[in-house]
């Protein structure tokens, strides 16, 4: 049976197509993936995180175990700044990808993906006997006892103040919300309510991500929708987060990682600290940063019409002697482009930008063109 949100009810209301995604019943749009994702890139649009899996670390060992398991170097981290990293195996491939953040000094929140959860939990139960401080910290699943919503848009500063007024109570120390940096990450009360607030998102566009109680998350979702209506504010589904994720060309689990993928073939390299010292994984990954990965994470965009390009389909060289290169992992049509965009894996010597690609579509071959990461910027127009 599929999982459901606490905010389940609020999707069914408004009307949302609802699909399975990682094992939990979720939105894919409410109007359309395509006026969605545009009001996220013009104003703000608001999802449903809540999936996501929470996981809290805590103690004087917990600095070491984390920095033990995950390839980031978490003692950068001041009280309210959170980093992006990695979980790997010892063969590098990545377990997951995370989010974490210093909310105490020796307390740690990990925000894990919805289809990890489980896995992430039973790895890290794992290297609990390998740690540097095995008997120093404490790990907490919490997943159940939050949700989660992330409000992101160019609009969304001018509204989340009127939501959640006052000053920071814990991480990061701020007056007003919009007084965050990004990474950072704040205590806040809303409605009598603490909260967490961090200034990260999935989108491109400035935003916020919340945390709170389960059981008033709800209340966070329909004060952000009714006050930020005015501004532009759109409910937003997963079609629209994956379009906005592809054209930023950020790695979605299970598409650009899996456990056979390492960081740095996946282009996630500058969240690899080899410097930190001994990491799980720490020597594959030297040895790649040190030899050069065989394969390449690419970003490439459809240069003729054509059907957007899908994951599993074919990345083939240019010409009559077309060779096999790889395969797309994510590919879609860019609603801020209006082209077909797509992201995959080829061997290194065919990697560089401007290189002139095909890809299988539908059995017929249509050309396309490696280009620069990410593959939207701020400025560009639809073609």
């Amino acid at each position: 049976m599929l999982q459901r949100t606490p905010l389940f009810a609020a999707h069914q209301r408004l009307g949302a197509r609802l699909v399975e995604f990682g094992g939990w019943e979720m939105p894919v749009q409410y109007t359309s993936i395509v006026d969605e994702h545009l009001a996220v890139r013009s104003a703000a649009g608001l999802f449903d995180i809540s999936h996501m899996g929470e996981f809290i670390a805590s103690g004087p060992g917990a600095e070491a175990f984390l920095n033990h398991t995950l390839t980031n170097d978490v003692r950068k981290l001041a009280t309210g700044q959170g980093q992006y990293s990695v979980l790997c195996n010892e063969r590098g491939g990545a377990v997951d990808d995370l989010y974490v953040y210093r909310t105490k000094d020796q307390e740690y929140l990990l925000i894990v993906n919805a289809s990890r959860i489980a896995a992430d939990w039973e790895w890290l139960q794992t290297q609990v006997d390998h740690a540097p401080t095995r008997d120093g910290f404490k790990l907490r699943d919490a997943s159940a006892e939050f949700g989660a919503v992330a409000g992101q848009g160019p609009r969304v500063a001018e509204f989340v103040n009127r939501v959640i007024p006052g000053g920071s109570i814990g991480g990061t120390l701020a007056a007003h919300v919009t007084e965050l940096r990004k990474n950072q990450i704040g205590g806040f009360v809303f409605r009598g309510v603490s909260l967490l607030v961090a200034r990260t998102g999935y989108t491109g566009e400035d935003g916020f991500e919340i945390v709170a109680p389960a059981e008033h998350i709800e209340a966070v979702w329909s004060a952000l929708l009714e006050t930020g209506a005015a501004f532009g504010l759109k409910p937003a589904g997963l079609g629209a987060r994956d379009t906005l994720r592809t054209e930023m060309c950020y790695p979605l689990y299970g598409h650009e990682l899996n456990e056979d993928t390492t960081p740095l073939e996946a282009g996630i390299g500058f969240c690899v600290a080899l410097d930190k010292g001994d990491f799980v994984g720490r020597a594959v990954l030297a040895e790649q940063k040190a030899s050069g990965v065989a394969r390449k994470y690419v970003a490439f965009r459809m240069t003729g019409k054509s059907a957007p390009p899908r994951p599993g389909y074919a990345i083939w060289s240019e010409g009559k002697d077309a060779q096999p290169l790889g395969q797309v992992v994510s590919g879609t049509q860019s609603p801020s482009l209006g082209v077909g965009i797509g992201l995959g894996f080829v061997p290194a010597a065919s990697a560089a930008p401007d290189t002139r690609i095909e890809i299988e579509i539908r059995g017929r071959r249509a050309p396309a063109v490696i280009v620069p990461k990410p593959i939207f910027r701020r400025g560009q127009s639809a073609q």
